[in-house]
């Protein structure tokens, strides 16, 4: 009996190989179609009362351009971002329980009024903290440290899920759902690539991107507690085996 075809579609790094190796060792067959590149702005944090940072690549440009924390606030939207800040040997003041955006104005919104805060994240972040903490009377300004950009090598699996040969895909990020469909928008194959998932499997890393799934007209059949990948391969592979 084959194994299951699983997509992973994650960044053009390492973390597509640890993906794929995960994935091995839970007797699929994985399809690796990187679906997203970092591409630097080549710009740094500037200094604020409070520094926001909403994930780990983000930390390591802004380390990189040699930022460091000036008895700034220093929040982190998530576990990962924290964790990637204390390697980099700082304070993590704030963490938001809810791992969003809203979770990190709701926390804020009592304490900023009159204070400046520096976002530093990439080009494609929404506007909910940008206006939430507007709303709550702070000076908010943002630093793009990076695009989100899709590799010229990106597709394969848009053609398998396309012709229905796909058992589960892994959606890591709302960009990441984007470039996806970007794909197939392309080549005029929106309504064949619904058709072709139909039994399919869609896992979804945390609600931002099952929201974007659902902004498709499809719907996430798996999405994890944690934003974690490895219980989004684990959970998305039982089920799989469960159909």
């Amino acid at each position: 009996m084959p194994k299951p075809q699983v997509a992973v579609l994650r960044p053009d790094d390492t973390r597509i190989d640890e993906a794929v190796r995960y994935l091995q060792s839970l007797d699929v067959s994985p399809v690796a179609d990187p679906m997203l590149t970092f591409c630097p702005t080549g710009q740094s944090p500037q200094q604020a009362d409070y520094c926001i940072f909403t994930s780990t690549t983000g930390v390591e440009l802004a380390v990189e351009h040699g930022w460091y924390p000036d008895e700034e606030t220093v929040c982190a939207v998530g576990n990962q971002t924290a964790s990637a800040l204390r390697d980099s040997g700082f304070s993590v003041d704030i963490v938001p329980s809810t791992f969003t955006s809203t979770g990190l104005v709701r926390e804020l919104s009592a304490e900023v009024e009159g204070d400046t805060i520096e976002i530093a994240r990439s080009a494609h972040g929404s506007d909910v903290l940008v206006k939430g903490l507007e709303a709550a009377g702070a000076d908010v300004h943002e630093t793009q440290l990076y695009r989100l950009d899709r590799p010229k090598t990106a597709g394969r699996s848009v053609s398998l899920a396309i012709d229905g040969q796909l058992d589960g895909i892994l959606f890591t990020s709302p960009r990441i759902v984007d470039h996806f469909f970007e794909i197939a928008e392309e080549e005029d194959n929106v309504a064949a690539l619904k058709q072709g998932v139909e039994e399919t499997i869609i896992g979804a890393i945390g609600t931002p991107t099952e929201r974007a799934i659902r902004d498709t007209g499809l719907k996430a059949d798996i999405k994890p507690e944690l934003v974690d990948f490895a219980q989004l391969a684990r959970r998305t592979v039982q089920e799989i085996v469960d159909t």
